[in-house]
């Protein structure tokens, strides 16, 4: 992977509907090579899916928060089924410290989110936290090339 796919990566997290020409006009490229680097991007599975970003309180989603999990290790075996079944969670990571697992969730209301501790608690001991505001979105993968950086 050299400067030009990471070019094209970066492109495609800030907007994964850019056109063709547009990204081929950013490095310098034809259309069709630049079509033929995402092919192979996509190939190799460093670009593994397209997502459309939208806006949770307007869906009426309003109250964000991350759960601290401290489960049994034990327990994995029940719980992963559980938690990939639950759609408020929007991601799940099994996490080191304190805590076993950090989920992201997000809920209409905050009885909503209570209810959803107290079902998760079967697992283990939580910690909760509420976002108030999100000063960063969400960004995507920095593209440049570690071994530069060192």
């Amino acid at each position: 992977m050299d400067h030009i796919d990471r070019k094209i990566i970066d492109i495609l997290q800030k907007n994964a509907r850019a056109p063709l020409k547009e990204i081929a006009d950013h490095v310098f490229l034809s259309s069709p090579a630049v079509s033929a680097r995402i092919a192979r991007l996509e190939s190799a599975g460093i670009l593994s899916g397209y997502q459309a970003q939208i806006d949770a309180p307007k869906l009426g989603y309003m109250v964000k928060a991350f759960i601290n999990l401290d489960m049994d290790p034990q327990r994995k075996p029940e719980f992963y089924p559980y938690i990939q079944q639950c759609p408020q969670v929007v991601e799940c990571n099994c996490v080191t410290g304190d805590y076993s697992m950090l989920i992201e969730v997000l809920f209409g209301t905050t009885q909503e989110l209570d209810q959803f501790i107290n079902h998760l608690q079967q697992f283990g001991r939580t910690h909760t936290q509420i976002v108030f505001s999100t000063p960063v979105e969400h960004r995507g993968v920095p593209v440049s090339d570690p071994e530069e950086e060192t």
